[in-house]
This record gives structure tokens, sequence and C-alpha cells, in this order.
């Protein structure tokens, strides 16, 4: 190890980290807007726990959770689309029909949730209520209670990538949910060059020329040992004491349990970027991890870039000035044509333009002082986006950067 940077050499885990963020990289060129979706995934991964992909039927959620999984050579995948009427045995394992004609019960695990290394379980919150505690003892201990009774099978998932196209409702799935430590959020793609992106990459049946893996055998061995070994200083362990007195005030409350969980995600966090101790900005993982509702997530997110991100903060700032215009936009609909493209060329285009240049100062400051650009980024591109679609939908130009 570097003492000076704290980092690894690059042999050992410090290998597999690397390759680790190489899929990031390449699985983040191939599902556009999802760049932070993707490194979320893969640390709560290396984190030991599960996480929800909340969004829009059709945003590619099965697809992704494929192709990482796809990534980790020898690891046995499972997945499965829940309803309401999924009983225990099809995710668990159905009855051995032959033995059955012989008098004895069994079930058939292979290729089952029973056996599996990392599983994706779509419609999650659809859970049967017949399945229901199964599936939370699966989630929770990673256990499975067989049909015919006896000992719990003990289960080998690392984690569970799950997708639903709503929020639970009832208890049942609350109860679910309270175990999916990560949401995350997807949505359609808002930028019109991704999209045009897109289409383009329908026709192209190409493999990728480079695609990286890392085996299971590496992969255990950072969930169980290289993770864990990452130190936790005294100054984060003030901070996230800070962030939880922060959104009490806020009336956002979560549980010890929760608070205790997201320790190892931000040390998952530090290793995977090669790093031997938690830093602040891993502290931003949280940002997925503290709130129940999608309305709260803006508000965890500004709490959090309070304490570790004052760039983030201030691009939040002017995130919100992006609502406004986009809400603007929208309020005239069903105006004349030459009234709205007089607003998009006196106001709506100058705010945006103006707004890109403060983004871009912001983006500089962070870089000067070491500090992530990922929300920056992230507001950057939604006003870039929003320039593109103004300007060619209202006067049928396209635009580059809006420089």
């Amino acid at each position: 190890m570097d003492e000076a940077s704290g980092t690894f050499a690059a042999d050992g885990a410090a290998g597999t980290a690397q390759r680790l963020r190489a899929v990031i990289e390449e699985v983040s060129g191939r599902f556009f807007e999802r760049d932070e979706v993707v490194r979320t995934l893969v640390v709560t991964l290396l984190a030991g726990q599960h996480s929800l992909l909340l969004g829009p039927p059709g945003s590619a959620k099965s697809e992704l959770a494929r192709e990482l999984a796809g990534r980790i050579e020898d690891s046995r995948y499972w997945e499965i689309l829940l309803s309401k009427f999924t009983p225990p045995t099809k995710i668990f394992g159905p009855v051995d029909v032959g033995a059955l004609a012989l008098g004895e019960y069994r079930q058939v695990f292979d290729g089952r949730a029973t056996t599996a290394d990392i599983g994706f379980v779509d419609e999650i919150f659809k859970c049967s209520t017949a399945a229901l505690n199964e599936m939370l003892a699966y989630l929770n201990e990673r256990l499975y209670h067989p049909e015919a009774g006896g000992a719990p099978i003990p289960c080998p998932l690392i984690g569970a990538i799950t997708a639903s196209n709503e929020l639970p409702s009832g208890e049942d799935s609350a109860a679910i949910y309270d175990r999916l430590l990560v949401r995350l959020e997807v949505d359609y793609l808002s930028d019109p060059a991704n999209f045009a992106a897109l289409i383009r990459s329908a026709t192209d049946a190409s493999a990728p020329a480079v695609r990286t893996t890392v085996t299971l055998k590496e992969l255990k061995a950072a969930v169980a040992t290289a993770v864990p070994a990452v130190l936790v200083p005294e100054v984060i362990v003030d901070t996230i004491g800070a962030l939880r007195a922060a959104l009490r005030r806020e009336g956002l409350i979560a549980s010890d349990r929760r608070w205790r969980q997201s320790v190892r995600l931000m040390q998952a966090s530090a290793w995977l970027d090669g790093r031997t101790e938690v830093g602040e900005h891993d502290v931003a993982v949280l940002i997925h991890v503290l709130w129940d509702s999608p309305t709260e997530r803006r508000l965890v997110e500004r709490q959090v870039l309070d304490l570790i991100d004052p760039e983030g903060k201030e691009a939040l700032d002017l995130e919100e000035a992006l609502d406004d215009l986009e809400a603007q936009w929208a309020a005239k609909d069903g105006q004349a044509a030459e009234d709205v493209s007089n607003w998009v060329i006196t106001e709506a285009r100058r705010k945006l333009i103006r707004t890109g240049k403060d983004l871009e100062k912001l983006r500089e400051a962070a870089v000067a002082a070491g500090r992530s650009t990922t929300v920056v980024d992230r507001v950057l591109g939604r006003q870039q986006s929003l320039l593109h679609r103004i300007v060619s939908e209202v006067l049928g130009v396209s635009v580059g950067t809006g420089k």
C-alpha cells in the first residue's frame, strides 16, 4: 500500500477493484444516463446488500441487472417476475414429481433462488402472501425454510437487485421495502442526444470490443474480507451523526439498523475507489438509503451535500431554477407558437446558457478541491438536455452544449 496516498498497489484485491471500475465504465457506456445507478449497484453488491430500481416499464431495469450479473464469472444468476399468485415453490424450488411418486416429498433447488449467488426480482412488491415470509427470511437472513419442514437451508445470495414500477402499498410490501437498503430511481432518457444514440444502437449487433469481468471468488473475497477492512475514521462518524440530526429536524427518521448497514456501503465505496479508509465523498451513497418516498430524496440529497459537497449543493440550487424554467415551458402549452418562440429567444435560452456557465465554474471548483463532480455533472447534463429540447422543439434547430 502507498501510505502517502492511502491507495492499494495494483494487485490482489486492488486488482479486483480496478476491474470492477472498468466494469462500471463499460456498462455505463452501454446504458445511457445510468452512470450513478451502475456504480451504486456495484457498491451495494460489494456491501452484501440489496437494491431497488424504481422506475417505469421499459427503462432497462432488468437488462441492466442481467448485464451486471453477467460480469461475475462462475456466478449462479436467478431471476423471476413476481405476481400476487406466485407460489413459494416457484421461487425457491418446485416439488420433485419423481420423488413424490415414490412417496417422498422433496424440492428441486437447482436454478432457483435457493442456490443463486446474485438474484433479480422484478415486481418485488407483488410478492404473494404465501411467499412473503420466505422472501423476507431469504433477503434478511439468506435462509429458506423448506416446504417439508426441517432445518432452514442457508442460501449463498450475495445480493439481490430488485425492481418495481411503483412504491409499495400495504404492510406486507412495506416489510420487503425495508429490506432493500439502496433505492435508485430510473426514468426514460431525457437527453435527445442519448435517445438518438439509443435508436442507433438498435441496429448495431456487434459485440463490445472490451468486456471486463471478475470471478465469483474475487467478488466474495471483496465482500467478506477487503471491504470490511476499510477504516471508518472518527470524522466520518461525526459527519454521520450530524447528518442524522439534520434529517431528524426535517422529520426524516431512519432506523438504527439502516444507519448501521449504511456503514458497509461507505466502506464499499471507498474500497472500490482503491482507498483504505472512508472519505467524505463516500457519504454521498447515503442519498440512496435514507428516503422512503421519492419526494424525500432531494431533501436527503441537500442535507448530505450540505455536509460534504458545497459545489453539489449549489448545483441543486441551480437545478431548482431548471425546474422552474421547465414548468414555465409546460405552462405555455397551447399558446401561440410565435409567443413561445419569443420566450425561448429572449428568456429561456439565455437563462439556460447562464446556468450552464455557472455549473461549469462549480465543476472547476470541485475538481480543484479534489471533490466529486457527480452531482454537478448530473445537473449539467440536465441543463444541456433542457436547452437542446427547448431550442430544437420550439425553434426547430439543433444545439451543442449551449456555449
